[in-house]
């Protein structure tokens, strides 16, 4: 068994929860008050992420979102008013990595190709079509592109196909309370 000590950015509230319940779990609510406005184009990728999970067969059927963790803390989101940074300590094997680069890119609604050829072939279709990825996957009028696109995000979980570099965020379906090692908000540590 290996421990690995990760950060997680969260709510003030959600560190009431985490010490009354023994656990932390994302909560829809607050996702939305962070996303704002760019929750209705955010949301459905979430939905894919949790369905293609390589552990989606772990998730707590209480669970609907993972929550994030980064392996470093300089990585980590900084904490603003009523936030905090957690600073984790868990098993390994508990955390999903997602590639920051190819994560990216279906948050953008872009294709993440197989390798450079692969790339080529789709920019020359996109432009054939004379559309952009966001555009075809929003759009009705475009489904087998949309289609193609949405296949290629399979590949967030593929090591062997390279985007950016292979910096990685990592998911856990939720957090429990002995995990946490400290609590550290703006520059003061607790």
């Amino acid at each position: 068994m290996t421990m690995v000590t990760v950060y997680t950015k969260q709510h003030i509230d959600a560190l009431r929860g985490l010490e009354k319940t023994g656990r932390h779990v994302a909560c829809i609510d607050y996702i939305r008050r962070d996303m704002e406005d760019t929750a209705p184009l955010v949301l459905p990728v979430y939905d894919w992420l949790v369905r293609h999970s390589p552990a989606a067969a772990q998730r707590p059927a209480d669970v609907v979102y993972p929550v994030w963790v980064s392996y470093a803390q300089e990585a980590t989101m900084l904490p603003g008013p009523g936030f905090a940074i957690w600073e984790l300590e868990l098993e390994e094997s508990l955390i999903t990595p997602v590639n920051i680069a190819k994560w990216g890119a279906i948050l953008n609604y872009s294709y993440i190709p197989a390798d450079a050829a692969d790339a080529a072939r789709h920019q020359q279709r996109m432009a054939e079509y004379g559309i952009g990825d966001a555009a075809a996957v929003m759009s009705r009028f475009y489904p087998q592109l949309k289609q193609e696109i949405i296949a290629s995000w399979d590949r967030l979980f593929d090591d062997n196909i390279r985007l950016g570099n292979a910096a990685v965020y990592g998911t856990v379906w939720e957090v429990q309370r002995d995990w946490l090692r400290r609590v550290i908000y703006g520059h003061d540590r607790i």
